[in-house]
């Protein structure tokens, strides 16, 4: 299919961006184009206008500032994978990046589209919400725990850019990881689970864990993060504790999976990557 009628404009620095927007009510922001090119294409989003931010060089890149990670937000999923930084600071992002899609997607699909966007199934949205991230704007700062509000609905205001994701290097005596079960021709996330678990004196001191794909927005489980805190980390604590995962929360029901099901994932996930997070703490 092919999409409505649409102007296109180039924007060579943030600060265009932002006053094309203002100047085309209906405009979209366009990244990688991974996820709102197909839209399109369906007719799913017909915005009148598309900005194309991609060759804004001041969005792109990771660093390491003190002890925080720092990805532009026009980073792609490969280079998130693949870079060192992110790799000695925080793994489990890492590798989490590494199960998006396919090599396409991750070599065009970028960390900042992919947050925006805010699909329901994106994987980065559970382990960053397991991490603590921040979502930094042209004009603010956004705690993860706030930022996903809805289906495909994020507090970002309209016309406001994502500059980049700030991610808390893990330190020692903690660990993180990601676990997902994936559907096998999107390879999107049916359910999947990030988890970041602080020992100290061989109890669980803390913890957060992020689920997306079960419900139609990215949560914290917040019950299974009480359990577990204070535990042992033993088999029958993470077992108790992921099974509180989906509690209190309206699960999805789609051609992917039924409510049921995604709920008993929720639990499976979770105990993969809370195990996999204690080990490496």
């Amino acid at each position: 299919m092919y999409p409505a009628k649409f102007d296109y404009h180039r924007a060579k620095s943030i600060e265009e961006a932002e006053s094309l927007c203002k100047g085309n009510t209906d405009a979209s922001f366009l990244a990688g184009g991974h996820s709102l090119i197909p839209a399109m294409k369906l007719r799913l989003s017909d915005p009148g206008a598309l900005i194309d931010i991609s060759g804004i060089d001041d969005l792109k890149g990771i660093s390491r500032d003190g002890d925080a990670i720092r990805i532009g937000a026009l980073t792609t999923h490969a280079e998130v994978e693949t870079s060192d930084v992110v790799k000695d600071g925080c793994a489990a992002l890492s590798e989490a990046a590494g199960m998006i899609g396919d090599p396409q997607v991750r070599n065009r699909g970028t960390i900042g589209g992919n947050v925006a966007h805010a699909d329901p199934a994106s994987d980065y949205p559970g382990i960053l919400m397991a991490l603590g991230a921040t979502i930094v704007t042209s004009s603010r700062s956004i705690a993860v725990d706030n930022f996903f509000t809805g289906l495909f609905e994020t507090a970002l205001n309209d016309g406001e850019i994502i500059t980049e994701i700030q991610v808390p290097a893990i330190g020692a005596g903690s660990g993180a990881a990601y676990a997902k079960f994936f559907n096998p021709s999107s390879r999107y996330a049916v359910v999947g689970v990030g988890a970041l678990v602080s020992k100290s004196n061989g109890s669980c001191s803390s913890c957060r864990i992020g689920v997306t794909g079960a419900a139609d927005h990215a949560f914290r489980a917040s019950a299974a993060e009480e359990a577990l805190n204070g535990s042992d980390l033993g088999h029958d604590a993470v077992e108790a504790a992921a099974a509180k995962v989906a509690e209190g929360q309206e699960m999805l029901s789609d051609l992917s999976a039924s409510a049921n099901y995604r709920t008993h994932l929720c639990g499976v996930m979770a105990k993969r990557a809370i195990a996999e997070a204690a080990s490496e703490a």
